[in-house]
């Protein structure tokens, strides 16, 4: 090992660590927070009564998946919360699956707590079911309110269907997403007022304040506070705005105690840039060179969105931060080869990383795709980590291929295993990195693990939404 590689090694920033078994404690909390509502609905002759009669029972039913649905709503609170315990040990990419997975789970068993406890009151009652419903809604306490948060929470789900949100802006399904956050509290006083478990049960009451309590405190700690905290404390601004290649910007911040931000090559945080209308959108912008200094680089493309604003940001810019997320970072490097594949803008954490891992000259190996040369972004910058650490970059140049894959139209003939084994001869053995669109890398995945990669080598960053 040379004296500047195990300078670098030495230097490595490390992040707070995260015990293994915290993702089983996670995971059964959450299991288990399901069960109690199910012991607590059982408790109060929920069994009894789903077989007490047609009415009964539909009613009965009708309270367990209202319940289920609110316990749900809270675990997706929480999930997207960014409380660092949870980010740092599962990362965004499955966050983000577990909380649409919870998001539309929740969303049906709340359609069906409506349905089931209309249908059970109407039987009750022997009356029309369009009669119940609204006499339910315009004289029980909290049912306006409730109506209401249905509403915003069936506006929140259609816009979070793929096939919706490809036809949004970023920023709308933002601002539309939000709105989930008040059609939980909107849906609190009904829960409160007229829900049988809250009104016969201290142990329910006891079960659903701490939640409910959770769940608010992850947001206002994690979501809110220590990201205004961080904004405060080191008071980051645009220092300088670099174009990279055609609708590719680099911007350099600078700030105060930068070096005590537990961020990494490879991370990202959410920027919100304080120069005029759009300020309070916040987007997520990896870093594309590691922190250093008072200093630190994010490269931005332009997608048409308020990414197109970065290129016209001034120096002295202020900008809030939120963050560092991702778990795309040299903490899971074993030592020795590594091998990285980046698609179009996906070069970015992917060059922080070459700067900052401590390989050896000849053991990094750098992928990289673009539809046209001028895309490619860089190069002076690839060259220099050619020359100065050895990285073999191979620039993989032209339109996409018409089968799902990771290599360019030119080379669809070449199986993608055999293709990574060309041009990485050691990828088996290797750390393999990769960041690009979503369908590219999956491609890459399925090629790395053709190629004799285990999946447990393999790390990713997704660009979705």
């Amino acid at each position: 090992m040379t004296a500047a590689v195990a300078e670098r090694r030495a230097t490595r920033r490390a992040l707070p660590a995260v015990p293994g078994w915290w993702a089983d404690v996670a995971g059964s909390a959450a299991v288990l927070s399901l069960l109690v509502v199910t012991a607590l609905w059982t408790a109060d002759r929920g069994v009894q009564e789903l077989f007490g009669g047609l009415a009964t029972g539909l009613t009965s039913l009708g309270r367990l998946t209202g319940l289920l649905s609110a316990d749900l709503m809270l675990i997706q609170v929480v999930l997207m919360a960014r409380v660092p315990l949870i980010e740092r040990r599962f990362g965004q990419d499955r966050i983000a699956r577990w909380h649409r997975l919870a998001g539309f789970t929740s969303f049906h068993l709340l359609l069906a707590h409506v349905v089931l406890t209309t249908l059970g009151y109407a039987g009750t009652a022997r009356r029309n079911v369009l009669v119940e419903t609204w006499d339910l809604v315009t004289t029980y306490p909290g049912m306006l309110l409730a109506t209401a948060a249905l509403a915003l929470l069936v506006l929140v789900v259609v816009t979070s269907v793929r096939a919706a949100r490809r036809r949004l802006r970023y920023e709308s399904w933002h601002l539309l997403h939000l709105y989930a956050y008040l059609g939980i509290a909107l849906a609190l006083p009904h829960q409160l007022w007229t829900g049988a478990d809250f009104v016969d049960s201290a142990a329910a009451r006891a079960y659903w304040w701490t939640v409910y309590l959770l769940a608010l405190a992850s947001v206002l700690v994690f979501r809110l506070g220590l990201p205004a905290w961080r904004s405060l404390r080191h008071r980051v601004e645009v220092a300088a705005v670099v174009p990279e290649a055609p609708g590719i910007t680099s911007v350099w911040l600078r700030g105060r105690d930068l070096h005590r931000l537990p961020a990494r090559a490879g991370q990202f945080f959410l920027w919100r840039f304080l120069d005029g209308p759009g300020w309070s959108r916040a987007h997520p912008y990896s870093l594309s060179a590691p922190p250093s200094g008072d200093l630190m680089r994010i490269t931005v493309k332009d997608l048409g969105d308020d990414s197109t604003r970065v290129a016209t940001l001034r120096p002295g810019t202020r900008v809030l931060l939120e963050g560092p997320y991702g778990r795309l970072t040299g903490e899971h490097w074993r030592g020795g080869g590594v091998t990285m594949l980046a698609c179009g803008v996906g070069i970015t954490p992917l060059l922080a990383l070459l700067w900052e891992l401590p390989y050896a000259p000849g053991e990094a190996v750098l992928l990289y795709r673009a539809r046209t040369p001028e895309e490619l972004a860089f190069p002076a910058e690839l060259d220099r980590l050619a020359a100065e650490r050895g990285v073999v970059v191979h620039h993989l140049v032209g339109p996409r291929a018409r089968r799902p894959a990771w290599l360019p139209a030119y080379a669809e003939g070449l199986p993608d295993a055999e293709a990574l084994r060309r041009l990485s001869p050691g990828i088996a053995g290797h750390d393999v990195f990769l960041c690009g669109p979503d369908g590219w890398v999956e491609a890459a995945r399925v090629a790395t693990r053709a190629a004799g990669v285990p999946d447990a080598h393999t790390h990713h960053e997704r660009f979705a939404w």
